[in-house]
């Protein structure tokens, strides 16, 4: 396989992870996307000219990590900067990139779900919306607002079947 193709594969399967992951240590989405985007040039500078290693996902993963507490480092107050405890917490740990993976790929069957189905499915588990009060705010019956559940319920698990051998386990499904 070639390079680019290698390497687009990659992007595509671990664009989101590495997002979700930055995101966690980060709080903030528009940083994270620019850690993400930064990680994968480096990536692609390192490697132009070479194949691509075997444990490339981990090493994503690290620059990403790296690229992430250089960040919140530069951004923090001398007052309240990163402790060495703090940095080991948020290392890319086995079960943290696991959870990145399972995140993304839920927001992903999210943001598949039709519009009217992913707006009252997020104003109930996002915001916490009772049926009643998303039915008032977006003026439909209470019965809509079940019905729209049910089915963002029964997308969301088609879409998020397990990997054989792997429990996907989401408390609201």
């Amino acid at each position: 396989m070639n390079y680019n193709k290698e390497f687009e594969i990659y992007f595509k399967r671990y664009y989101t992870p590495l997002g979700m992951y930055v995101t966690r240590i980060c709080k903030n989405a528009q940083d994270a996307e620019d850690i993400v985007q930064e990680t994968y040039s480096i990536a692609w500078e390192k490697f132009s000219s070479t194949t691509l290693p075997d444990n490339f996902k981990a090493y994503l993963y690290r620059v990403a990590h790296n690229l992430t507490i250089d960040r919140l480092k530069s951004t923090q107050s001398k007052e309240s900067s990163l402790s060495v405890d703090d940095i080991k917490e948020i290392e890319p740990t086995e079960e943290s990139i696991d959870t990145s993976e399972r995140d993304a790929r839920l927001w992903i069957a999210i943001s598949k779900l039709p519009q009217r189905c992913r707006e009252v499915f997020l104003l109930s588990k996002r915001d916490g919306l009772s049926n009643a009060e998303i039915a008032k705010e977006l003026d439909i019956s209470i019965k809509t607002v079940e019905n729209q559940m049910t089915k963002a319920f029964k997308s969301l698990r088609n879409s998020l079947q397990p990997e054989k051998g792997k429990v996907f386990y989401l408390p609201f499904l």
